[in-house]
């Protein structure tokens, strides 16, 4: 048994010194990740179109005029005259409205992504073919053409009262269905410098982020600089060797700070999301519920036989109300979120009451945290 008993000693001295040898874990992410370069950023487009080709789940037109004064307008420009004074029924035509984003350094010629939205009553967009709807910018230029066949991710089918659907029929996608027909000009860097904007503004990550660059590119001379808590200002070269100097800084791998201690709140689904950094000052909880129960009982009254009574309906409502137990916790300060998780449901609170608790706890001074309602 002695030598179990040391054989035993020795192997927890072997794990801890293993556990203490161990390389920590690094959280380092790529820069890329962390930050974008200034000035290269995608570009909205918007357009107004027609899809025909529908199966009788186009817009009603005595509802959408402007649907009728499209397709009226689109004749006339093809060389088709309708008489004055007449009434379009039409049943396989939608309005919709064209969306796509113009990737940056797009040229012309490239092909992008397009979606498409009913704007008008259509019941379906599903089988539809969109007509060559010009996209534009927010400078009023025309950017890109778009046409193609829709790709709707959904079904549906109605007989009588009766209607089944499955997702969205009201919107559907063009792979490919856009195409540039002018670039926007992207500068890639002003001068000598190009300058690295955060996702997430941190002073202690800016800084970070200049140490690396200046460490693994330049030893000697410092070319990178934060400018403030968003922005970094490198020094790069110019002509082609800019691009693969870029290249070198996006896959750098930096160690970012770590986030403020945040509590988000949906008032609307009750949801709350925490991040490992909430912690909370001493403190005191108490929940409790008060409910108020309201019965009525509907009875009739009946008069005795060969009276000159009349059956009459009584209501008769009692009133209960009952008070929970509200439960008195302690929670000490510094405590982690697993603690404060535990400590809030171990008074049963649901996730609406978790709304009215952390926001009296955010008053009260005892939650290390800043609360944010969405």
């Amino acid at each position: 048994m002695d030598i179990l008993r040391i054989i035993i000693q020795i192997a927890k001295i072997i794990l801890l010194i293993l556990l203490v040898a161990a390389p920590t874990v690094s959280y380092a992410e790529r820069i890329r990740d962390l930050a974008s370069i200034q000035g290269v950023r995608e570009n909205q487009l918007l357009g107004y179109g027609l899809v025909a080709g529908l199966d009788n789940s186009g817009d009603m037109t005595t509802q959408t005029p402007f649907t009728v004064q499209s397709v009226i307008s689109m004749l006339t420009q093809m060389g088709v005259s309708l008489p004055p004074n007449i009434t379009l029924q039409l049943k396989n035509v939608a309005a919709v409205m064209v969306t796509a984003m113009l990737p940056p350094f797009a040229r012309p010629g490239q092909a992008i992504d397009v979606t498409v939205s009913s704007m008008g009553n259509a019941k379906s967009l599903r089988g539809g073919t969109l007509l060559m709807t010009p996209l534009k910018g927010a400078d009023g230029q025309v950017y890109a053409m778009s046409q193609g066949n829709l790709l709707v991710g959904g079904v549906g089918a109605a007989a009588g009262n009766a209607k089944v659907q499955v997702n969205h029929l009201s919107v559907g996608r063009i792979p490919g269905g856009g195409t540039v027909e002018r670039s926007v000009p992207t500068v890639l860097g002003q001068g000598d410098f190009i300058h690295l904007e955060l996702n997430t503004m941190d002073f202690t990550t800016a800084t970070r982020l200049a140490a690396a660059i200046n460490s693994a590119l330049s030893p000697s001379t410092e070319i990178a600089a934060a400018l403030d808590g968003r922005t970094i200002q490198v020094r790069a070269p110019t002509g082609s060797a800019r691009v693969a100097f870029v290249s070198q800084v996006e896959n750098l791998q930096v160690d970012p700070a770590q986030s403020g201690a945040r509590v988000i709140v949906n008032a609307r689904t009750g949801s709350v999301v925490m991040n490992q950094m909430v912690t909370l000052d001493n403190c005191a909880i108490s929940h409790g519920n008060l409910t108020v129960v309201i019965n009525t009982d509907i009875s009739v009254s009946q008069p005795n036989p060969f009276s000159q009574g009349k059956t009459v309906q009584v209501a008769k409502s009692t009133i209960d109300i009952q008070s929970d137990k509200g439960g008195l916790v302690m929670l000490n300060k510094g405590v982690s979120l697993g603690e404060v998780v535990k400590a809030l449901n171990s008074i049963g609170a649901t996730p609406q009451d978790l709304l009215a608790i952390l926001q009296a706890m955010k008053s009260a001074g005892a939650l290390r945290a800043e609360l944010e309602i969405i």
